[in-house]
């Protein structure tokens, strides 16, 4: 355990060092009272008085001890926490950098509370080992051990006597952890699941109110949070006697060093200075025995915690080059594509357009044959659009995530230019891709930075000029501060329309060679509709275009329209020919057109 988090401390490690050794200090310093307290019940034992002048300093010096005990373990402990919360900072953003390096895909299906988690509870346990597990046990080990060795020169008998009492401390510990032990892994899925039927609940009010849901959904809520409890207390409960058993037995060494100490020195086997030095000394080591024995109840949870971090941390990273972009043009190929999400299926998949396309869904029909992409062959010419189409879960979303590398392909490549996309580090590839999605994610700053993400280093003009063109203009009039309005928490001061011209903004000023658009124009109204096709159709001249619609309306001008189903492409085509020749295309058209004309009569 303190193996998988010693690469993190690098230079603080001399901190967890000093932090040892002042609290070793500072426990020594708590050791020492007992010996001046001996020191005045001994002539007492003996039918003296002590001097006045000598109990005077017997008592001052057991106030310098307290007060140095104080000093050197707070000071030990303060050194052992700026080391650990040093080495959370480094985890954190060792995790950080390794996760961007892991399928962004796979993130996703993560969730947001399993991260959240991770990033914030999980690393959070680990400063119990870092500022207190290992100086404090190693100081509350460490002293007592000496102590107990000179126990063994004043009476070997009393030494065994005062150690007799904890086989039944570690009997009680080692019970309570098996039996915990068992219980970890039901508790912390309990958890999980509570912390993502939050989110969920928090996220998904406006629906549940506007549907009066309140009832199902606070249901789940209820049964989330209840579970916790019950795992909680269910693994208490069959912890406490246990901790009962060490809390009570640990700290009291003279249980048997006490009646028998007495018994030999009755018979006059044993000097009463001895009895009286002996449990004095006990009376020192048995609360720091406890302190220290005191983490191994935190050892399996941290174990635990940590195995789950590496788990997240060693994930398989995506496959990237270190090359630039040297492809010959940016012409788009999709050779022999194959594609199935890892992901175990009892848990469900979730794309990134929350439950509205779910290229998952054949998956889950065959759980022996998860795979949703069957050896795809697509050329995609530089300067042109091609459509993806098809019903829900026929794989067009997925195949846009391919391209922008949100996930590894089981086999095959896809390549721009002629060059495959793995060989290209990360970066170069994103320099090469716009990417808009239905659902797009503003930050809480100004619109302003919003949009100057598509190219931070573009200038002012060049960021109004892009939200003039994704004609943001009408909707920044209304805002006081215009476009260095705040965007609000995850952008809530936008509707869903104005959030994709944003984002829209984004790609225009991003300015790349190819484009894919997932459903970008979802959510506009249609008085914008027309205006955003044609802000579209200036920005995508003489680009390589993907545009993926459920509105086959949009994407009617196509240079090339690509039918998929069940995960396979079944014709290409312009809208004249596939209206004529293909009966899936003319099904999808039909209810593509029908959906149009609906009304509410």
């Amino acid at each position: 355990m303190i193996k998988s988090v010693a690469p993190y401390i690098g230079k603080y490690k001399k901190y967890t060092v000093i932090a040892s050794f002042l609290t070793t200090l500072g426990i020594v310093a708590n050791v020492v009272p007992y010996l001046f307290l001996y020191q005045l019940i001994v002539p007492l034992t003996q039918g003296q008085l002590p001097d006045f002048k000598f109990v005077v300093i017997r008592v001052a010096a057991i106030f310098v001890c307290l007060a140095l005990y104080a000093i050197l373990y707070s000071r030990g402990l303060a050194f052992s926490h700026i080391s650990a919360y040093n080495t959370l900072k480094n985890i954190r953003i060792s995790l950080k950098d390794k996760l961007e390096r892991q399928p962004l895909g796979n993130i996703k299906e993560l969730g947001t509370g399993q991260i959240k988690r991770v990033f914030t509870d999980d690393i959070d346990q680990i400063e119990i080992l870092l500022a207190h597990a290992i100086p404090e046990g190693i100081a509350n080990l460490l002293v007592p051990c000496i102590v107990i060795l000179a126990m063994f020169f004043v009476d070997w008998r009393l030494t065994l006597l005062t150690l007799a009492v904890l086989p039944f401390g570690a009997f009680g510990m080692a019970m309570m952890m098996k039996a915990g032990t068992s219980l970890m892994g039901a508790y912390y899925e309990s958890a999980k699941k509570m912390n993502n039927t939050i989110i969920e609940y928090v996220n998904g009010m406006e629906a549940i109110k506007v549907f009066n849901k309140d009832g199902d959904s606070f249901k789940r809520f209820g049964d989330a949070v209840r579970g916790y409890r019950d795992f909680t207390l269910a693994w208490y409960k069959v912890c406490w006697p246990w901790m009962a058993v060490y809390n009570s037995t640990l700290p009291c060494l003279a249980l048997f060093t006490l009646p028998f100490g007495g018994l030999m020195v009755l018979s006059g086997k044993l000097e009463l200075s001895q009895l009286v030095l002996v449990l004095c000394m006990s009376f020192a080591v048995g609360p720091a025995i406890l302190r220290a024995l005191s983490f191994g109840g935190k050892i399996p949870q941290l174990n635990y915690k940590i195995a789950e971090l590496e788990k997240l941390m060693n994930g398989e990273p995506i496959k990237a080059g270190d090359k630039n972009f040297e492809g010959k043009n940016y012409d788009v190929e999709f050779k022999n594509v194959r594609f199935s999400y890892k992901k175990d299926l009892s848990h469900g998949f979730e794309t990134s357009n929350n439950s509205k396309e779910k290229d998952f869904a054949l998956a889950k029909s065959n759980p022996c044959d998860n795979e949703v992409l069957h050896g795809i062959n697509l050329t995609l010419k530089q300067g042109t659009t091609t459509a993806l189409i098809g019903e829900s879960g026929s794989g067009k979303s997925t195949l846009a995530k391919l391209l922008v590398h949100f996930y590894d392909l089981d086999s095959g490549s896809i390549s721009i230019g002629g060059q495959d996309i793995t060989d290209m580090s990360i970066e170069a590839l994103n320099n090469q891709i716009s990417y808009v999605a239905q659902e797009q994610f503003l930050f809480n700053t100004s619109l302003y930075e919003n949009i100057l993400i598509g190219r931070p280093n573009a200038s002012r003009e060049e960021v109004l000029d892009a939200a003039h063109r994704a004609q943001c203009d009408e909707f920044l009039a209304r805002f006081p501060k215009g476009i260095d309005t705040m965007a609000g928490d995850s952008g809530k001061q936008l509707s869903g329309g104005e959030r994709q011209r944003i984002s829209l903004a984004r790609a225009i000023l991003k300015n790349a060679p190819v484009i894919v658009l997932d459903e970008a124009t979802a959510f506009m109204d249609p008085e914008n509709e027309e205006k955003m096709n044609a802000a579209i159709a200036e920005i995508v001249k003489d680009k390589t275009v993907i545009v993926i619609a459920h509105r086959l309306s949009s994407i009617k001008k196509a240079d090339k329209i690509c039918v998929l189903k069940a995960g396979n492409v079944i014709a290409e085509g312009t809208h004249e020919t596939l209206s004529k020749d293909c009966e899936e295309y003319q099904k999808l058209w039909k209810a593509s057109t029908a959906a149009a004309e609906w009304r509410i009569s």
